[in-house]
């Protein structure tokens, strides 16, 4: 490991908006107020990476409560530090593996998810390592709170295919759906939050695809 992976990942353990592994377990069920001291509504960003799109989206909204979930805490570093040095406070991170979600949050616990540019997995013998593999999608309907949206936005067209398959296949309710986001009507402030991996797709033209749906 280089040493400004050591550096940074010896820097998150001193961030009081970075809960590691077994020490977000405890807030299972009071992440509002254990936490954030508040009793706002908390959305997940699954798959974060430098957190972006949660740093970004708590700007926005600071009546809700955001909180960036990756495994890979020299990524994590960049969003949690950007949080704390321009005082956002209404914005955490979690670094665990996102199939161990449930062992982090209770039952409807969650308002909203947002999986913004994944690993999609394109090989069909990784098929359950994709996030919105059926296993993957059982955890989001635990988790979220009755009428709970979960929000994918990806530039893999195969990904975004499956997903739509999956929507369908199990009868999830499909609130609104794109191949090409910045060609569409959909598209506005929260959509039009950028990702550093979006915008190296964006320079070479490729197109985004969205889909927004719920469980019920």
């Amino acid at each position: 490991m280089g040493k400004d992976k050591l550096r940074r990942f010896a820097e998150i353990e001193t961030f009081a908006n970075v809960h590691q592994l077994e020490e977000g377990k405890p807030l299972k069920g009071k992440w509002a107020s254990g936490h954030f001291k508040n009793e706002n509504p908390i959305v997940l960003e699954l798959a974060c990476g430098k957190g972006e799109y949660s740093v970004n989206l708590a700007r926005l909204f600071p009546d809700k409560n955001f909180i960036g979930i990756d495994y890979k805490g020299n990524r994590i570093w960049r969003g949690a530090k950007t949080a704390i040095e321009d005082g956002i406070d209404n914005v955490a991170f979690l670094r665990i593996q996102i199939e161990n979600l449930l062992d982090y949050f209770e039952a409807g616990e969650i308002d909203e998810i947002w999986i913004t540019f994944p690993d999609p997995q394109p090989q069909d013998s990784r098929e359950k390592k994709r996030l919105t593999f059926p296993a993957f999608l059982n955890r989001y309907k635990e988790v979220l709170k009755r009428g709970g949206k979960v929000n994918l936005k990806t530039d893999n067209d195969q990904l975004y295919a499956y997903t739509c398959e999956k929507v369908k296949e199990l009868g999830l309710i499909e609130h609104k759906n794109t191949d090409h986001l910045y060609t569409s009507e959909l598209v506005d402030e929260v959509l039009s939050i950028k990702t550093y991996y979006e915008k190296k797709y964006l320079q070479h033209d490729k197109n985004i695809n969205y889909i927004q749906f719920s469980f019920e």
